[in-house]
């Protein structure tokens, strides 16, 4: 399968499957324990249906959307991964720039596999950087002031991975990060000699974001499940993310909501964004899809701060769908990460190419020029 047969985000997938080797495909495609959260994140969308306004008069449709105070041309924009090298040799940088082709907005990793201060030399396009909690609250202070003085637009601290989730297929195939070869691995590895000749004759793999602080990801191999439980701050409060707030200050975005409690939290803390997500399904299976939750949450919040939808979009109109019942944007790291598997930088313009097309499309066959023409009298619910 070739990059030009790629035209939606199943192909993607497929091609991403055939480039990698089979632990670092599934730490992308796995969720946790039975994935029933990670289907229904896709699945509650078919359970919601648009109906279009005919005979609009469309001229131009505009996309455009702003969030955290920066516009992006496209209301869909790269969430923050880890371990983004162990995809594709080019990682962060290929993503970053493929966003900044978009005028979209990239999210950068704590456990990011190229540094802040590169991205920020490499775009000029809008930047969030996302923090993992840790118990070192010197790496955090760190973390925090680096990103400060690459001038991100935003700081997103992760809300629902004071643990890691129970990712069995990660267990089935000994992931680690840094990659660890096992008897049962080594087929995999064998197998696929564009993946090891490029990993392995490329700089060395690591987590600029940590190194001067913990060998862990980056000199000692470990799974994600355990780094999380190991090295971030589980007794993490809502005095802690207040602290942060203030400590940043600027625009400030807590990522993993899902109640509208939490919400209403958010905004009490000081903080200008949420993201309502379920971190792809990879942290509490049997969770409620991130779709289901959006509505309330906006009703309770949406005039307050910006929210973001995260969670299960493989389709334009998933984005329609989300941005119908409030959302100001939608994010994803799926969407992109298969194609970054697949061809790297020239696979990720693509999949946005794509997703921007979809949206456009589908907003003319809506009746809408305007993304906030788009409300809950377009949807029907099934249920």
């Amino acid at each position: 399968m070739r990059l030009s047969k790629c035209h939606n985000f199943q192909d993607f997938r497929k091609l991403a499957q055939q480039k990698l080797p089979s632990p670092i495909f599934h730490y992308i495609d796995g969720a946790a324990e039975d994935e029933t959260t990670y289907k229904r994140n896709t699945a509650a969308f078919e359970e919601c249906d648009l109906v279009p306004n005919i005979l609009a008069g469309i001229k131009k449709v505009d996309m455009s959307t702003t969030i955290f105070g920066r516009k992006i041309d496209m209301p869909l924009f790269c969430a923050p991964t880890a371990l983004q090298r162990l995809f594709h040799h080019d990682g962060e940088r290929a993503v970053a720039k493929a966003a900044q082709k978009n005028n979209t907005m990239f999210g950068v990793s704590s456990l990011g596999t190229v540094s802040i201060e590169e991205i920020a030399e490499l775009i000029d396009t809008p930047k969030m950087f996302q923090l993992y909690f840790h118990k070192d609250r010197d790496l955090n202070d760190a973390m925090i002031e680096r990103a400060k003085r690459a001038n991100f637009d935003v700081l997103a601290l992760t809300v629902d991975s004071i643990t890691g989730g129970n990712r069995e297929r990660d267990v089935v195939t000994g992931f680690t990060s840094p990659p660890k070869l096992t008897l049962k691995s080594l087929i995999s590895f064998a197998t696929h000699p564009a993946w090891a000749i490029n990993h392995f004759t490329h700089e060395k793999f690591r987590l600029p974001q940590l190194e001067d602080h913990v060998d862990q990801g980056t000199d000692i191999a470990i799974s994600v499940s355990n780094y999380f439980k190991t090295m971030l701050d589980q007794s993490m409060s809502w005095q802690d993310a207040e602290d942060i707030c203030k400590k940043w200050d600027g625009e400030f975005c807590l990522k993993g909501i899902m109640s509208v409690e939490d919400a209403k939290k958010a905004v009490d803390i000081g903080a200008t964004g949420i993201v309502v997500s379920n971190h792809g399904g990879r942290q509490l299976d049997g969770s409620r899809s991130s779709f289901d939750q959006l509505a309330e949450i906006v009703d309770a919040v949406g005039d307050k701060i910006d929210v973001i939808f995260d969670s299960g979009i493989q389709r334009g109109t998933h984005v329609l769908k989300a941005l119908s019942l409030g959302a100001k944007a939608c994010a994803g790291g799926r969407l992109y990460l298969y194609a970054l598997a697949a061809a790297g930088q020239p696979g990720v313009e693509r999949a946005l190419r794509l997703f921007k097309e979809e949206i456009e499309r589908d907003m003319m066959l809506m009746g809408c020029e305007t993304i906030n023409q788009l409300s809950r009298q377009n949807l029907r619910f099934r249920s």
